[in-house]
This record gives C-alpha cells, structure tokens and sequence, in this order.
C-alpha cells in the first residue's frame, strides 16, 4: 500500500487572505487604526450584552417585589 502525500503548505484561511491583502492596500498606521477600531466595536457589544443582561436580572427582581 502507497501513502498519501501529505501537503507541506496548510492552504491559508480567510483570515489570512485578508490580512495579505490588507498588507498590500493599507500603510502601517492604516492597519493599527482599523483593528483599534474594531477591537473597539466587539468591545461596545460585550458591553452592550452586558447592559442587556442585568436589565433583564432587574427587570425580574422588581416583579418579585410587586
């Protein structure tokens, strides 16, 4: 029984795709700024989850008091 070649080179995700090509169109200072930018935005909805989450504890506390 033959093996089967096994490739050398993963074949790149996405992601990587991306960031190349990210690389190529976009300076240094570019590139910072926009994953600033968006680490900010993921960073606005976990706290805007969180906000969701104790109005909801807030909202049941209050209808147990009534």
């Amino acid at each position: 029984m033959q093996a089967v070649p096994v490739r050398a080179n993963a074949i790149p995700s996405v992601t990587s795709a991306l960031r190349a090509v990210e690389s190529l169109l976009l300076s240094s200072g570019q590139r910072t700024a926009r994953r600033n930018a968006w680490t900010a935005v993921l960073e606005d909805r976990r706290r805007a989850k969180d906000r969701v989450e104790v109005q909801h504890v807030l909202e049941a506390v209050a209808d147990r008091r009534s």
